[in-house]
C-alpha cells in the first residue's frame, strides 16, 4: 500500500485530508521530517490560511528544499488550497517569496458588486484539461468545494488544468503538469467527487 506524506507546517486541517485519503486507499503519514518526505511514494501539501506565516512556518522547519526537491523527484505530488498557492513565486497577499515551483503569482479577486469575497461555498469547476488522471470518473462540470480570497495566475497557462468563475471573474482552480496536482479547492470537503479526485490521485502512487 502506498504511503503518502502530508506535510504538517501548523498551517493546515491535516485530520479531513488525511481521513479522504485514507478513504481513498492509502497509508498515510504526517511529517515534518525530510527524510520522511524522501521517502515516502507520494507527496501531500495542504494548507489553510495566509500565505506569508505559511513560507515562514516552512522556513522555520527547514522545509522548503525538500519541498522543492519532491517536486523535481518524480514522484506524484498534490497541493490543496494554500498549498497550491505557495507553490507559486509571490503573493499579494504578502512580503515573502513563495516555494516558486511554478512560474507566476497569487492574485486577490478584484471587487466588484454584489461579490462576496472570500469565494466560499459549492461552485462548478470547468475542466480545461479534460483528460488529466486527476478528472478520471468525473462530470465535466464537478461541483466542489471552495474558500479563498486569492487565486493563482501561471505565467504558462498550458499547466491550467481547471477554472472556476466567481461573479466576472475567471480564474486557475487547479494546475497539472508532469508529476504536480495542486487545486484551489477542498477536495477532502466535496463529497463524493472530492473523494473521487483524492482516489485518482491515490492510484497514481500505485
Amino acid at each position: 500500500m502506498s504511503i503518502i506524506a502530508v506535510i504538517d507546517y501548523d498551517m493546515g486541517n491535516l485530520h479531513s485530508v488525511c481521513k479522504g485519503l485514507e478513504k481513498a486507499g492509502a497509508t498515510t503519514k504526517v511529517t515534518d521530517s525530510p527524510q520522511e518526505i524522501a521517502q515516502a511514494d507520494a507527496i501531500v501539501l495542504p494548507g489553510v490560511g495566509s500565505f506569508d506565516p505559511a513560507i515562514e512556518h516552512l522556513q522555520e522547519r527547514d522545509l522548503i528544499y525538500p519541498i522543492q526537491q519532491a517536486v523535481k523527484s518524480g514522484k506524484p505530488f498534490l497541493g490543496i488550497c494554500l498549498g497550491l498557492q505557495i507553490l507559486f513565486e509571490s503573493s499579494e497577499e504578502g512580503k515573502q517569496q513563495g516555494l516558486g515551483v511554478v512560474k507566476g503569482k497569487v492574485k486577490r479577486f478584484k471587487s466588484e458588486a454584489n461579490l462576496t469575497i472570500p469565494h466560499m461555498g459549492w461552485n462548478t469547476l470547468n475542466l480545461t484539461q479534460n483528460q488529466h488522471s486527476l478528472w478520471k470518473n468525473l462530470p465535466l462540470n464537478p461541483y466542489l468545494y471552495f474558500v479563498h480570497s486569492y487565486y493563482v495566475e501561471p505565467d504558462d497557462k498550458n499547466v491550467i488544468a481547471s477554472q472556476v468563475t466567481h461573479g466576472t471573474q475567471t480564474v486557475t482552480a487547479s494546475i497539472a503538469y508532469d508529476n504536480l496536482m495542486a487545486v484551489q479547492f477542498h477536495p477532502e470537503k466535496s463529497s463524493d467527487y472530492g473523494l473521487q479526485i483524492l482516489t485518482n490521485f491515490v492510484e497514481l502512487t500505485k
